[in-house]
């Protein structure tokens, strides 16, 4: 274990943010998205059998044994928190642990928009943080909890699997629960949360009818509810959300978002000229003009409501991106690498925009 350690130790003071381990390589960093092979003693299977018996929850060893593969986190002392998957590639153990900085970071240094904190700080309704995997969609969160914890007097209840930032309670009284170590499972936490008093419910992530279900009931009853949601963009995270249900509850769904939707925040990180990753973000929030485009299932006019929605704190990736490039914080490149439409973005930088019936406006 000590050598085990040792490369987690190596991880963090190297700036990596995920690590891969497995029988019969070397054992691989990524570093700004690159992966990088580090020279330590290749792991081999006694070892790795050793490591996975030391570093596996009690409480998921059954669970190992049946399904060969967990999610858990694992916390060294003065080191960190790692949230790690346990699995099996042939036949073998494999690890793929993700570093999370137990310092929460402010909307400042994460490079968050002003208007995240406005949308923070609902008293009630649903807010979404959407992106792929690895886009930061965790870290955003906790900064807007963080946010609310550190101003506002609030009981929250976070059910997540499994825990990544532990929070101390500031202003807010705040209990964390583990799916597998502090209830059944989601659904099993969800029928009691209502009963335990909260004010702020935190979903790690939208699953299922029944999970965003009991979040649409939970936002009805005067709740705040935040969670994540794997799309790649605000608008799309609509038709998610109407995919969880069935063809024949989906008007029914949609009618009760349009009430209960206070905002879909949705995220992509493009490198920094310095180095860096920052996120370019997509906001949509649920003015009356979008409420009545939710009602009316008028959902192909999203992007376009979010286009000139820059009243509400509305923006689109390609304004961001822009300017994020006007700033000096990344280069063109990326910009038009992580832009939803980069023809559009091309031209914004030749100084022409387009208005919403595509003529040229300046």
């Amino acid at each position: 274990m000590e050598l085990f350690k040792k490369i987690l130790k190596i991880a963090v003071q190297g700036g990596a943010s995920d690590i891969h381990i497995k029988t019969g390589t070397p054992v691989v960093f990524r570093i700004n998205r690159e992966l990088i092979t580090i020279e330590c003693p290749v792991p081999t299977e006694q070892w790795l059998n050793q490591v996975v018996e030391t570093i596996t929850p009690v409480h998921l060893k059954k669970r190992l044994e049946e399904e060969r593969e967990v999610d858990f986190s694992y916390y060294v002392p003065d080191l960190g928190r790692f949230r790690t998957n346990l699995f099996q590639q042939r036949g073998q153990w494999a690890l793929a642990m993700r570093y999370v900085k137990s310092q929460i970071a402010s909307f400042e240094e994460l490079g968050l928009l002003e208007q995240i904190k406005t949308i923070a700080e609902e008293h009630r309704g649903i807010i979404l943080v959407a992106g792929s995997t690895g886009s930061g969609k965790s870290t955003t969160l906790a900064a807007m909890l963080e946010h609310i914890n550190a101003n506002f007097k609030r009981h929250v209840i976070t059910l997540e699997d499994p825990i990544e930032f532990v929070f101390e309670d500031n202003q807010c009284v705040i209990e964390q629960r583990e799916v597998g170590l502090d209830t059944m499972s989601f659904h099993h936490a969800l029928k009691h949360v209502l009963r335990q008093d909260p004010d702020i419910i935190m979903l790690g992530e939208m699953r299922d009818d029944v999970t965003f279900g009991a979040a649409m009931s939970a936002a009805d009853t005067g709740h705040l509810v935040i969670s994540t949601l794997h799309t790649t963009t605000a608008a799309q995270s609509i038709t998610r959300i109407l995919d969880f249900f069935k063809a024949d509850e989906r008007e029914q769904v949609r009618r009760q978002l349009a009430g209960t939707l206070r905002a879909v925040i949705c995220q992509r990180m493009v490198p920094t000229i310095d180095g860096r990753m920052t996120p370019a973000l997509e906001i949509l929030v649920n003015s009356p003009l979008v409420r009545k485009m939710l009602e009316e299932n008028r959902l192909d006019k999203l992007t376009l409501a979010i286009e000139t929605g820059g009243d509400d704190g509305m923006v689109t990736f390609n304004q961001s991106l822009f300017n994020l490039v006007k700033s000096g914080r990344i280069t063109e490149k990326e910009a038009l690498a992580k832009a939803s439409n980069p023809q559009a973005l091309e031209m914004n930088f030749k100084g022409i925009f387009l208005n919403e019936g595509g003529r040229i406006v300046q």
